[in-house]
C-alpha cells in the first residue's frame, strides 16, 4: 500500500498546476516523519550528499526557466526522496519485497520471475548498509595510518571490497541453489 502511495504521489506531482502546491505536499511528507517517530534530524541528513545536485539543479532551472519552475523541480525531489526515504524507513524489507512479488505475478507468462525480482529487491536495499560499512572502514584505515583523502585511494579498496562481498554473496546463492 505503500508503495502504491509512493508512486501516486510521484504521479500527483506531475499534476499540480503550480509550484507552491509541491511546497505543501513537501511540507506534508516533513510532517509524516515525527507522526512515524523519526526524527526531522535523520531526514535531513538523508538529503546531505543531494544538497550540491540539487543546487546545480536550482541554478540550472533559474536560468534556463524560472524560479517558478526551478522551485517546483527542487521541491519534487525532495518530496519524493523524503517519501522513499519514509516507506523504506517504516516498512520491512520482507513486506516491499511481497509486494513486488505480487505485482509481477501477472508477468510470469512473459519470462519474468516474481521470486528473483523480490531476491534482488531484498538483496539490493540490504547492500546499501553494507557498502556503507565498507567505505567507513576504508575511511578508518586511511586516517589510522595518515593518509589523505583521494578518490583513487579511497575508490580501489572499496570496488575490491565491494567485488569480494559480492563475489561471496554469489557463492553463498549458488550453494543455496539460486543458479540457474
Amino acid at each position: 500500500m505503500k508503495l502504491l502511495g509512493l508512486i501516486g504521489l510521484a504521479v500527483l506531482t506531475q499534476l499540480l498546476p503550480t509550484w507552491w502546491h509541491d511546497l505543501l505536499l513537501l511540507l506534508l511528507v516533513v510532517a509524516l516523519y515525527p507522526l512515524a517517530r523519526i526524527s526531522l534530524v535523520f531526514a535531513v541528513r538523508q538529503l546531505r550528499a543531494l544538497w550540491w545536485v540539487l543546487t546545480a539543479i536550482a541554478v540550472a532551472q533559474v536560468v534556463f526557466a524560472s524560479w517558478q519552475v526551478a522551485t517546483s523541480v527542487v521541491a519534487t525531489i525532495l518530496l519524493l526522496v523524503l517519501a522513499a526515504g519514509l516507506v523504506t524507513l517504516t516498512t520491512t524489507t520482507t513486506a516491499m519485497s511481497d509486494v513486488v512479488v505480487g505485482a509481477l505475478r501477472p508477468f510470469r507468462r512473459f519470462g519474468v520471475s516474481p521470486e528473483r525480482v523480490g531476491l534482488l529487491l531484498a538483496l539490493s536495499i540490504r547492500s546499501v548498509p553494507i557498502m556503507l560499512g565498507l567505505a567507513e572502514q576504508i575511511r578508518d584505515a586511511q586516517r589510522a595510518r595518515g593518509l589523505r583523502a583521494s578518490p583513487r585511494t579511497f575508490a580501489v579498496p572499496l570496488l575490491v571490497r565491494a567485488l569480494r562481498h559480492a563475489q561471496l554473496l554469489g557463492d553463498a546463492l549458488v550453494a543455496r541453489g539460486v543458479d540457474d
